[in-house]
Parts: structure tokens; sequence; C-alpha cells
């Protein structure tokens, strides 16, 4: 299976430039039709905008944009341009804008499109859907620290921390990282802390930037 980069969630940010305000939504979505509902939303919602527009990308699928009115390659082209750069799939983002009365122009509106989507990227945050191996990791307290460490820097993420006689660790790795983390683990420690794999599982986890 694939791995690939999703929105983490509905994220939500603006800002205004010469007195129009801009505002940037982004959604996960699992189909074109459900991207579609969100701008029929936003369109419903802001009513009295000057302008909602959108651009989303659909794994395997379509991948479409909309100026909604705005000079032709100044609004949906710059949002959907974010979005890949990004790297994003399954995503849809809608920038409104309310008109304030001063013109933007060509580059200003680029620009300020531009910015819509990324403010919204970045309030959603990334996830990167992929299998993951999950281990489970028992360690002695004085090794604990030094594991996490580890587990950093080989990618994983720690799902569970239960702390009794020892510290008991439940963790998830890209599928290829899990055997070398657990090789370093038992170098690392001389055998003192081993770990073991439970299972597998195909889904997204939130990523660093």
């Amino acid at each position: 299976m694939e791995e690939y980069l999703i929105p983490t969630q509905f994220g939500e940010a603006e800002f205004v430039e010469k007195k129009s305000r801009f505002i940037g939504r982004v959604w996960p979505v699992e189909t074109e039709a459900e991207a579609l509902d969100r701008i029929q939303q936003m369109k419903k919602q802001h009513y009295d905008a000057t302008h909602n527009c959108w651009a989303y990308i659909i794994r395997d699928g379509a991948v479409r944009f909309s100026d909604d009115g705005e000079p032709g390659g100044t609004a949906g082209m710059p949002i959907l341009q974010v979005l890949q750069r990004e790297g994003l799939f399954n995503v849809v983002c809608v920038v409104t804008r309310y008109f304030g009365g001063i013109l933007l122009g060509a580059g200003g509106l680029v620009r300020a499109y531009t910015k819509g989507a990324k403010i919204g990227v970045d309030a959603a945050g990334k996830s990167m859907k992929r299998v993951w191996t999950v281990l489970y990791v028992p360690c002695p307290y004085t090794f604990y620290e030094r594991v996490k460490l580890e587990v950093t820097a080989f990618g994983g993420i720690i799902r569970q921390t239960d702390f009794g006689s020892e510290v008991e660790l439940e963790l998830l790795f890209p599928e290829q990282r899990a055997e070398p983390f657990l090789e370093r683990l038992t170098n690392l420690t001389s055998g003192n802390v081993e770990g073991m794999e439970t299972g597998k599982e195909y889904r997204a986890f939130p990523v660093d930037a």
C-alpha cells in the first residue's frame, strides 16, 4: 500500500490584505462528492462574500479548481498549487474573500490566495497515511529517555506509555524502519531492551511539518 499525505483535520485561518478579508479553510475528504459538498457549504455560509475560490485533489481521482469570478489564474490555480507543493491528497481548500474596496491587481491576488491556502493547510496540519508496524517495547526506567530519543530518530510514534514496574511502550513505525529500530535497541542496550512486533495498521498519523 502506498503512502501519501492528507490533512490531519479541518483547518481555518484568516488575514486582511488592503482591507479585503481572506478566510482559508482546508478539509480532509475521501471523495469528489464530499469535496463539492464542502464547497457548497461555504457558498451558502458566505453567500454575501465577494468570492469563494477553491481547489481539491482526490487521490486516483479528480483535480479541480475555480476562480469564482476572480480574474483567470489568480485564485483557483494558486490554491491548487499550494496543495500540490504541500504534497496533499484527498483535500479540499476554499478561500473566501470579502472585498475591501481596494484592488489588489493580478499579482496581489495570486499572493493573497496563495497565502489563504497556505495558512489553511498549516491550521489543518498534515498526516501521513501508510502502513505502520506496531511494536511492544518494555524497558527499565534507566533506558526510558534513551529509547524515546531513538524512537524519534527512526521516525516512530509513541502511541501509548504505561508506567509500572517498568515502562511499557506501544510504538508505531513506518514499515521499513521497524526492524532497524529493534536492532538498534538491542545493540544500544546490550540486550537489556528488546521489542516485538504485534501487528500492522494502514492509517494516517500526524507528522511534523
